[in-house]
């Protein structure tokens, strides 16, 4: 807590004081330079450090290449000397039968691993190169990749000398890379008599390798803590090295293990010469390796030489490290430096902006003395802030002084404004209701004017239809038993015109309906409604499916209530473009604790379905998107529903059908606010 203190405390004065700002704006530069110095200079030191790093280890490459040359040379020259020594001619021409056994038997006296005496009939065995050269009188000297059979013809010792155990593979590779060289004899005659063959087989040849990186890397060439290494590889598999199986620990030797897959698609599939970081079986090495090539010109192995890597970086990172220490030393010297000269230059400035701090919080104060030369800019400068505060203070006081008697003036105006603006608040309230009851009541008296007249022009001819109907039952006599029926359900359907204009007379006013209500069972009501849209669709291509699960009974006017079932299904079968499945369906209405409300009808139709829009204004007094429709349907029918106490639910999706629902209560609850709730609505 008290570091957290001393760190906020800190970066508070760096953040206020003069000084600290100063300080900041003069190292800032120097520490912005020194950084691009050492940026400057990692990045010329990598770049040259690396590049240096390369060109050595393609020196070193250049040299392990010449040496292996030299090598081959030195073992051409021996076979040489062999077939130019006494003993050599003296059986040559004295008794060739023993030549070839003689020969063999050479081996270790000129330091090779096989030497081997072919008569001139044996040519066909080599290639076709090789035979060209023999036969020109060249000698000749190449790597060879041979298998085991081949080897053993050579030697019956190189079998066991080549094979090589495979690290982490649980195999060997019995197959093995030689130098050969081929010297062609020829007789008194200028014609091919014998070819001598020799050479050394590189697999496991330590001494080789170890005898190449003396000659490459000398005492004293590498970083302290490196170490150099040379590889002769068969194809991928290391045959020869002198490369740890452990960098740190430094022992044994990597032979069997093979050369990463980015070296291998380069060096022996491309046959280019790779250089630079590569890692070597357990460590980071900078590499150079390049493609060995047998008589015909193919790749079959690489040359690698190679040392660490970490201690050069180590040699790198600690010259960085010490440039870094100097930086930072020359950083903390500059920074004192001004640190100083920027104590004593701004203390002045620092007393004249803690007065400046002071005054801001409304204390005050001066700043006075600064102990400096009279004629000094900072002390001229603090006598002058001195007097615009003197004179500050006393606008201040005028000001205070102004502002009073205008915050007197200001509340006596703000008083009278609130309470006219809550005069003129209520006038508005008062003016939007009268407006509101205007467009009712002009609403109403539209509807009444139009219903009356609808009723007015049903009643007329359906007066006329029960006067001849009666004057055919007093003409017809005892007849009329014939066509009782026909005459009874005429009758009934007129007494429903009648019912249904006087619903819409008494729609038109605010009294409501006031039919008489009573128990009914809500399926009986559905069938006989069901049975006059089915009379009524017969000639349409409307199948009606009903299922009619509700047990309870509600009340109802039975008359109003088949209105409203009859102008739903209607509406349906209109929406169908008056063919496809309309649904009916009853059940009991029951709420979440399981009580029975009373009964819900739902009629489903699959028509065109209702727009969201238009969701919102259906039950609205004439409104309608039937060319030949009134729009007072489904206002009335929900007037009817509404005043005992129900609800209409609609719910639609456009181009797929809508369905109603009806809310019947099992005891009806009557509503006398019809008109004023669908108006509202």
């Amino acid at each position: 807590m008290k570091l957290k203190h001393i760190v906020l405390k800190w970066v508070r004065r760096f953040r206020t004081m003069v000084r600290y700002r100063l300080l900041v704006l003069t190292s800032v530069p120097i520490i912005i330079t020194l950084l691009a110095l050492i940026a400057l200079t990692m990045y010329w030191t990598v770049t040259y450090t690396w590049q240096s790093a390369l060109m050595n280890v393609r020196a070193d490459l250049a040299v392990a290449h010449h040496s292996l040359e030299l090598l081959q040379k030195e073992q051409r020259m021996r076979l040489m000397s062999l077939s130019s020594s006494y003993d050599f001619q003296t059986l040559l021409r004295t008794d060739e039968a023993k030549l070839s056994d003689w020969v063999s038997t050479q081996t270790s006296n000129y330091e090779l691993d096989f030497v081997v005496l072919h008569p001139a009939s044996a040519l066909g065995e080599f290639s076709k190169v090789n035979r060209r050269l023999l036969l020109k009188g060249k000698e000749q000297t190449f790597f060879q990749v041979l298998d085991g059979q081949a080897l053993e013809n050579l030697n019956p010792n190189l079998p066991a000398n080549a094979e090589i155990p495979l690290v982490k593979e649980r195999e060997s590779e019995s197959r093995g890379l030689i130098s050969r060289s081929l010297i062609p004899i020829f007789n008194e005659k200028n014609q091919l008599q014998w070819i001598v063959d020799g050479g050394i087989l590189l697999n496991n040849s330590t001494l080789l390798v170890d005898r190449i990186r003396d000659l490459v890397y000398a005492a004293d060439t590498l970083p302290a803590g490196s170490i150099g290494t040379v590889t002769l590889f068969m194809d991928d598999l290391r045959v020869s090295t002198n490369v740890p199986l452990d960098s740190e620990a430094r022992f044994g030797r990597a032979i069997g293990t093979r050369v990463s897959d980015e070296v291998k698609q380069q060096v022996l599939i491309a046959g280019e010469n790779w250089v630079g970081r590569a890692f070597v079986y357990d460590d980071w090495y900078v590499s150079s390796y390049e493609p060995l090539h047998d008589h015909d010109g193919n790749v079959i192995g690489m040359l690698y030489t190679g040392y660490l890597e970490w201690p050069l970086l180590k040699t790198f990172l600690t010259n960085i490290i010490e440039l870094g220490l100097g930086i930072v030393i020359v950083l903390l010297l500059s920074g004192a430096i001004v640190y100083r000269g920027a104590r004593d230059l701004f203390r002045p400035i620092e007393r004249i902006y803690n007065v400046v701090k002071a005054v801001q919080s409304g204390l005050d104060r001066r700043i006075g003395s600064l102990e400096l030369f009279k004629n000094h800019e900072l002390q001229i400068l603090g006598q002058q802030f001195d007097s615009m505060l003197d004179q500050l203070h006393q606008r201040n006081e005028d000001i205070k002084k102004a502002s009073l008697e205008l915050e007197d003036k200001v509340q006596i105006r703000t008083r009278s404004l609130h309470e006219k603006t809550e005069e003129l608040e209520q006038h508005i309230k008062l003016l939007n209701q009268a407006k509101i009851k205007l467009v009712a009541s002009e609403k109403l008296a539209a509807l009444g004017e139009l219903t009356a007249g609808i009723a007015h022009e049903i009643n007329n001819p359906t007066a006329v239809i029960l006067g001849n109907v009666e004057l055919l039952q007093l003409e017809l006599g005892d007849d009329t038993q014939r066509v009782k029926e026909e005459l009874d359900a005429i009758h009934e359907q007129i007494d429903r015109i009648r019912n249904i204009t006087r619903s819409l007379l008494q729609y038109s006013r605010q009294g409501g309906v006031q039919d008489e209500i009573t128990w009914h069972h809500v399926n009986l009501i559905v069938e006989e409604s069901l049975t006059l849209v089915r009379s009524g669709t017969k000639s349409y291509d409307v199948k009606v499916e009903a299922q009619l699960d509700a047990k309870c009974c509600i009340e109802a006017n039975r008359h109003q209530l088949l209105q409203v079932l009859i102008n739903l299904q209607m509406n349906g079968v209109h929406a169908m473009d008056d063919k496809g499945l309309l649904k009916v369906k009853t059940e009991d209405w029951i709420d979440q604790s399981g009580k029975v409300l009373g009964a819900v009808v739902r009629v489903t139709d699959h028509g065109c379905g209702i727009s969201k829009e238009n969701l919102k204004r259906i039950f609205n007094p004439f409104f309608t998107t039937r060319r030949s429709g009134t729009g007072l349907g489904l206002s009335v029918s929900q007037g009817i529903i509404s005043e005992i106490g129900g609800e209409i639910e609609v719910q639609s999706e456009l181009g797929k059908g809508s369905t109603f629902s009806i809310y019947l209560r099992e005891k009806a609850t009557l509503n006398n606010d019809l008109m004023l709730d669908v108006e509202a609505y």
